[in-house]
């Protein structure tokens, strides 16, 4: 299993049904959100940072439906204080 490297410098498992699940959140069908995720782990390497993880996310969201970043973006901005 791929580590990532989390803004707190921690590291983790990469776990695809987390981007899954922040699609959804985002207005992804569940299947587009699958879609994406795979296309997601593609990219991921060892020790990739979450923030360039959630860049690879976002534009996976904006080529599907430019909403889906808005909110996944409005979602970070309101919640975890992300620009």
């Amino acid at each position: 299993m791929v580590k990532v490297r989390k803004r707190n410098g921690r590291t983790e498992d990469f776990i695809r049904e987390k981007v899954v699940v922040s699609c959804v959140k985002a207005g992804a069908p569940v299947e587009t959100a699958r879609e994406i995720a795979k296309k997601v782990e593609g990219k991921v390497h060892e020790n990739m940072s979450t923030e360039d993880i959630r860049k690879v996310c976002l534009q996976a969201l904006r080529e599907k439906n430019p909403d889906w970043e808005k909110r996944w973006q409005a979602y970070d901005k309101a919640t975890k204080k992300r620009e």
